[in-house]
């Protein structure tokens, strides 16, 4: 065969190239990719060196040496866990923690307190707590009084407004001028619900109030606790009121 005849059968030849790989297979890897074997070989005698390395400081290992993790680690439920590091802080750090406390929810509860008297303003005349109902207590001295007692009367008003506890107007009021305010009874009874939702409000910030003053309490507490003065527990902590301690008396330089 000529060397011209073998020049043109070589032009006459497709270049082979590598097919494309899809873009889903693209995750797989190098290996998946190309067909190129000594990319393969090389890849794959990486891996064996890496595991025989691993392998021998595996024997190499002395399990009676010391790490960190021995004393950093604890085993619960057959699973181990890492102890979490405790925060390094000096007494007069945790006094000045308690005090910072101490100042934030006192703030809190001098701003509630302060919303109660705005609303005990506000619904006045009524129990502040919301709780007990109000009592107008007569006296009378025989039993005949008590039989013929008549409490409109007593009051110097009509009978329908005798079930008020507030804007109850006397007879002479009525007859110099008319009733103001609502006397629809569909207004009253939204009036009423709007008056009660006031003092379940009310309610609510008085116990939201004395909560926080407990709360001050226990951390005032556990702030005194911090010093290394003898105390006895003399009453345990509730969720109303906080520890009671009995310090040793020392006296003062």
């Amino acid at each position: 065969m000529s060397a011209a005849f073998r020049k043109a059968a070589k032009a006459r030849q497709r270049p082979h190239r590598e097919r494309a790989q899809p873009a889903s297979r693209t995750k797989l890897g190098l290996l998946e990719k190309k067909k190129d074997y000594r990319l393969r070989a090389h890849d794959y005698h990486k891996k064996q060196n890496a595991l025989r390395a691993l392998q021998k400081k595996a024997l190499d290992k002395n399990p009676d040496e010391f790490y960190f993790k021995m004393i950093r680690a604890e085993l619960k439920d057959g699973v181990h866990v890492i102890k979490q590091p405790k925060d390094e802080v000096t007494p007069e750090q945790v006094k000045l923690m308690r005090t910072q406390d101490i100042k934030y929810v006192e703030m809190k509860r001098v701003a509630e307190a302060k919303k109660i008297e705005r609303l005990k303003a506000e619904l006045h005349l009524l129990d502040a707590a919301g709780s007990a109902p109000a009592r107008h207590l007569f006296f009378v001295d025989t039993e005949r009084e008590v039989q013929e007692f008549d409490i409109a009367t007593q009051l110097d008003t009509v009978p329908e407004l005798v079930d008020r506890v507030y804007n109850r107007p006397t007879i002479a009021t009525l007859q110099r001028e008319t009733l103001k305010g609502a006397t629809d009874p569909v207004h009253l009874k939204k009036l009423a619900q709007q008056r009660k939702n006031q003092y379940d409000l009310l309610r609510q910030r008085i116990e939201r109030e004395k909560a926080m003053f407990v709360i001050t309490q226990k951390i005032q507490t556990r702030k005194d606790l911090l010093d290394k003065t003898h105390k006895v527990k003399v009453k345990k902590e509730t969720t109303t009121s906080p520890a009671i301690y009995k310090f040793k008396f020392q006296r003062k330089r």
